[in-house]
């Protein structure tokens, strides 16, 4: 799949809220969705190998998505207004979170640290990109965190409430959010029925080890699995798989509350 010039300044026009000019090529289908959403609308999305694996058993997750893969991630980080990570994500790469591979608006960072264990010396504090947001349990004590905003929330059972996530993020007029890691952080937010689309880009690679890319609550029969209407699209190094969730309806895995906690 290509993505003109023409079609990508048509997509960050949509963005902004232009008035959808309808196309009739792939990547403006893929797109536009996220590119057109009005109200809430969470997209996660996950670059994996062949074998479903994010990561080395030591960590190594740097060169997993190739070129077009991590193209089509920086993307979709241009047409959101906040990117979600866990706090272990960011201890584990360090990332950016930025749209350097791409033309266009770099979205609000936003760091699920429940038990406040962030340092405050790491780079997305220091780098001078986007503004970061940082979610706490209200009962953690932290460390400062240069440039944040750091939003205490009250914690559940298991820890923050994915709902109050997004609506603490609504109430400061980011309603288009892309859920990127780790696994049990974009886990928990579909177990919770808040996912409209997930992407799933796979590279020709196999791990064979590792942490595996969504870590779902376990199930008996695969009549409980999730089976969404897909759409599968050709990036080039990466085949990305399009799947339209049921936003609305939580998952029925073991009954369990879902929470975001500091594991991510």
């Amino acid at each position: 799949m290509e993505i003109t010039e023409t079609t990508w300044e048509r997509l960050l026009a949509l963005s902004r809220g232009a008035a959808d000019i309808a196309a009739s090529d792939a990547a403006y289908g893929l797109y536009s969705p996220i590119a057109g959403a009005r109200g809430q609308f969470v997209l996660a999305q996950v670059g994996q190998s062949l074998c479903g694996r994010i990561a080395t058993p030591a960590g190594d997750a740097r060169v997993i998505s190739g070129p077009d893969g991590l193209a089509h991630l920086h993307r979709c980080r241009a047409l959101v207004d906040a990117v979600i990570v866990g706090v272990g994500t960011v201890r584990a790469d360090d990332p950016k979170l930025s749209v350097r591979m791409v033309k266009g608006p770099a979205p609000v960072r936003v760091v699920v640290d429940c038990h406040a264990v962030l340092e405050g010396d790491e780079s997305l504090f220091h780098d001078g990109g986007a503004p970061v947001i940082v979610f706490r349990g209200a009962n953690a004590r932290g460390r400062a965190l240069p440039t944040a905003e750091v939003i205490d929330l009250e914690p559940k059972a298991c820890g923050l409430d994915p709902q109050d996530i997004l609506d603490a993020l609504a109430r400061r007029n980011l309603l288009r959010v892309l859920v990127e890691g780790g696994a049990r952080t974009i886990a928990r937010f579909i177990d919770a029925g808040l996912v409209d689309r997930l992407h799933v880009a796979i590279s020709p690679i196999i791990i064979g080890s590792g942490p595996s890319g969504i870590i779902l609550s376990p199930i008996e029969r695969l009549a409980g699995a999730h089976r969404p209407v897909t759409e599968v699209y050709s990036l080039g190094s990466d085949i990305l798989f399009d799947c339209r969730l049921e936003r609305g309806r939580a998952s029925d895995r073991q009954g369990q509350e879902v929470r975001v906690a500091n594991q991510a």
